[in-house]
């Protein structure tokens, strides 16, 4: 793996970025932007991955690291959740809905994915790199 400088250098953390990016732009507009605490709902849940995984890098050691992952992997299936009420609302389309879960799904994937890494530096005595 290549050593991270800034929580930026994530993919994670770059891709829950694009993901809040598209979540703002759909609950901005119509009756989505009406519906406020749904939008602000899934707003913050959209923040919360990005923040987290920051906050968790921040903290400098792996296993805070890996706790703040895994907030964050919660907080894109808690995401996921509520795109599914804004499509039975009627406030996204369903290609709308399939692209903002196929964006959540792989950042809960990757977020998943460098949880297990974190997880296996941790058991051979290595620490990641930041």
């Amino acid at each position: 793996m290549a050593t991270l400088k800034r929580f930026q250098d994530i993919e994670a953390w770059q891709k829950a970025r694009e993901l809040t990016r598209a979540v703002y732009k759909c609950s901005g507009s119509g009756r989505f932007a009406k519906d406020f605490v749904l939008r602000d709902q899934i707003r913050r849940a959209s923040v919360s991955i990005m923040s987290n995984i920051a906050e968790g890098f921040g903290r400098g050691g792996s296993k805070e690291l890996i706790n703040f992952l895994s907030i964050a992997k919660g907080s894109a299936a808690e995401l996921e959740s509520q795109l599914y009420i804004a499509l039975d609302q009627g406030y996204i389309l369903k290609p709308e809905f399939e692209e903002l879960q196929r964006m959540a799904k792989s950042a809960q994937n990757l977020l998943a994915g460098f949880v297990n890494y974190l997880k296996k530096c941790d058991l051979s005595g290595q620490k990641y790199k930041k």
